[in-house]
């Protein structure tokens, strides 16, 4: 692994009383003689603002100060060069994130000891094609959503796998996940929770109009193409932050990347503990 020296820290967009707590980051890190690259929470989350370009470029470790929105967005900015990232949860649900923000001091101390391990997460390759000609291009951690526009009316979709015809679909829509994406708007649809570790693309309808179309999974090797058939307008959107319109006849391609998110972790913790703290198992009945 390359030398830890120069130190990306991403903030979660608008967050109130974040000051205070950067300031204590950027000290910590310059009393360890680290290069700080800091984002902006005023600017929009875009990878083309300067400060997000010189993170991606020339950061040798991502802290990001957010929750599991802010780690997506990190997780696309430095995707290309596969950076480690460490989450610090400021508030909220906090799936990807690792660590609470008092735990920061010995974490980056263990981090840079060496005392922890990369998780890699797969992720999703992403084009919108029209009349054959690609029209947008993206990546994700965890999913991809065609869905209806602004009417309340489904809509209708040919899916294929592997250039083979899986099903046309009358819908709400249709999720594409990773296995990390299992648990964001998958889940919510009754999709299943998928460890983290495998390679496996989720395809989950939204509200199909025959019940006998249920959550498939597909290897990590497949193609996905949806295509939509109806006239109605839809979405297209990856991970619930970017995306654009699509029109009747545009297809959504959807591959694993190349690419793998590196997101650290310390010893002694499990994916299991994770789920048993943000969904509550164990907890008794509700």
């Amino acid at each position: 692994m390359i030398p830890l020296q120069t130190i990306g820290i991403l903030l979660k967009p608008s967050a109130p009383n974040m000051r205070q707590q950067v300031d204590q980051v950027q000290e910590w890190l310059r009393l360890h003689q680290k290069t700080i690259l800091l984002d902006s929470n005023n600017m929009p989350p875009s990878p083309s603002c300067p400060e997000r370009q010189r993170i991606a470029k020339h950061a040798d470790l991502l802290i990001v100060l957010g929750g599991d929105g802010t780690m997506l967005s990190g997780a696309r900015l430095v995707e290309q060069r596969g950076i480690p990232i460490l989450g610090v949860n400021m508030g909220g649900l906090g799936f990807l994130t690792e660590i609470n923000f008092d735990d920061l001091p010995k974490a980056l101390e263990k981090i840079f000891s060496g005392e922890f391990h990369l998780d890699e997460r797969l992720m999703l390759a992403v084009q919108i094609k029209r009349a054959q000609k690609i029209i947008g291009t993206y990546s994700a951690l965890n999913d991809v959503v065609v869905s209806k526009g602004h009417l309340a009316r489904m809509i209708s979709t040919t899916v294929s796998v592997n250039n083979a015809l899986m099903t046309n679909m009358q819908s709400d829509g249709l999720i594409v996940s990773t296995p990390t994406g299992s648990t964001a708007y998958s889940l919510s649809t009754n999709g299943p929770i998928l460890d983290p570790s495998l390679d496996a693309l989720l395809i989950n309808p939204i509200c199909p109009h025959t019940l006998s179309h249920r959550p498939f999974l597909a290897p990590s090797t497949a193609s996905i193409s949806i295509e939509l058939t109806s006239q109605e307008r839809a979405m297209a959107t990856v991970d619930g932050q970017e995306g654009q319109e699509i029109l009747p006849g545009d297809m959504v391609e959807i591959r694993a990347s190349e690419h793998r998110t590196q997101l650290i972790r310390f010893p002694g913790r499990s994916y299991f503990e994770v789920l048993r703290t943000k969904l509550r198992w164990g907890d008794g009945l509700v």
